[in-house]
């Protein structure tokens, strides 16, 4: 017997059937994407647990409200004592943490849920490391004081730099970590941060920036042996075998006390923040060599610590650790504009910005023990609070690193 319907049970019939096709739709939508944009690492220096690591935090950021929520295997050990400085690798699946107090980088590889694997341990030459920067060919890690026999807290001697070249990640394997580059003028895997011209002055390292090129890398310092102290940049050339050579004019003049230093993405122009007089210097790049800026240096808060230059729009951000704040700055030929400072939890030492939409930035609050959480507008480089935020951390957060949710802005499909 063959069924006859009429149009006003076609109609029904459709519409059901298109209900079913947007509902399985729908579901699939829902387990194949993600709200999750990037995954931040925070590290912790009070010591944790049975073995009195640091500690990593790992949040996932909301890609429409920038929420930050703790990953639910978070929080994870440093492996170390006293973490202070992290850097990603350039391959965005490896994470490089400096635990100061064991003088050591551990690497951990970054899983697609965020959750971190230890994989690789390195000494490194010299004493108490404190800055970390990577690219796709090396390692750069700075040292509070050079491998001597005579030096200690006690009796302190200048910093070094160290190079560790790296081999790209395989299918199997991730990114390696090589023997340091040894320094043929002194056959020892490290360069010291002398002054020439008062070479028995203890110089104090405080950060490292490689430019995106890679061909140079630069270390903020200043010397601690005069009253008040004078601030440097050491800039130096990187060879294709990972050795280094200091660029004419090296050190730079920089300010007082050289609190952190950065690039933009271009490598055109450094910033160092002057944690004694609240500014910010700025300077041109030309082969590698740093000229300062016209109008350099720029106004800042209290206490500048931190600084970070958006990737992707004109703007460049600064925390300023006695005012519990950041400024914003818009950027024009590298000189900053201030466009206003934003509350932040107490002490904020370290800044980041999302890799994948450069959308939402975050502060690391020393002794607030919690992150700040920010939307800044890409079109003004204004900043509104994130949902929820501050979001809590693990105690006396020292660093901020983060890679994107599986390479991509838009969640993972």
């Amino acid at each position: 017997m063959r069924m006859k319907f009429n149009k006003s049970s076609q109609l029904v019939l459709v519409s059901a059937a298109s209900l079913l096709v947007a509902s399985l739709l729908t579901a699939c939508t829902q387990f194949t994407q993600t709200l999750t944009v990037d995954f931040v690492f925070v590290a912790s220096s009070k010591a944790a647990g049975p073995n009195n690591y640091g500690e990593i935090d790992v949040f996932e950021v909301n890609s429409e409200s920038g929420r930050m929520r703790q990953i639910p295997a978070s929080p994870f050990p440093s492996a170390g004592r006293n973490p202070v400085a992290e850097a990603v690798s350039s391959d965005n699946a490896s994470l490089f943490v400096v635990n100061q107090d064991d003088n050591n980088i551990v690497q951990f590889v970054i899983g697609s849920d965020g959750k971190l694997y230890p994989f690789n341990t390195v000494n490194t030459p010299g004493i108490f490391p404190l800055g970390i920067a990577a690219n796709a060919a090396n390692l750069f890690v700075v040292d509070t004081y050079q491998p001597l026999p005579s030096c200690s807290p006690a009796a302190p001697c200048s910093g070094s730099i160290a190079v560790f070249p790296l081999t790209a990640a395989t299918k199997t394997q991730p990114v390696a970590i090589g023997t340091p580059a040894v320094n043929p003028s002194i056959t020892a895997p490290y360069w010291p941060l002398i002054l020439a011209s008062n070479p028995k002055d203890v110089v104090v390292p405080t950060a490292v920036n490689v430019l995106a090129s890679g061909n140079y890398v630069y270390v903020s310092a200043y010397d601690s042996s005069v009253t008040p102290h004078v601030g440097y940049i050491f800039g130096f050339s990187v060879d294709a075998g990972s050795v280094l050579s200091p660029l004419s004019g090296s050190p730079f003049a920089a300010g007082v006390l050289p609190s952190a230093i950065t690039s933009d993405k271009a490598g055109q122009f450094v910033y160092v923040p002057d944690y004694s007089r609240g500014n910010v210097l700025g300077f041109s790049v030309a082969a590698g060599v740093l000229t300062p800026l016209a109008g350099s240096p720029f106004p800042a808060g209290n206490s500048p610590s931190a600084i970070v230059v958006d990737p992707s729009f004109p703007f460049a951000y600064v925390t300023n650790s006695t005012d519990s704040s950041v400024t914003a700055y818009s950027v024009s030929n590298g000189a900053l504009t201030r466009l206003g400072a934003y509350a932040t939890g107490l002490d904020p030492v370290a800044i980041g910005i999302d890799p994948s939409t450069n959308h939402f930035l975050y502060t690391a609050n020393f002794l607030g023990n919690n992150l700040t959480g920010f939307q800044l507008s890409q079109t003004a480089g204004t900043l509104l609070y994130a949902q929820l935020s501050p979001f809590p951390s693990n105690d006396q957060p020292t660093a901020i690193a983060a890679v994107p949710h599986n390479g991509t802005g838009a969640g993972v499909h």
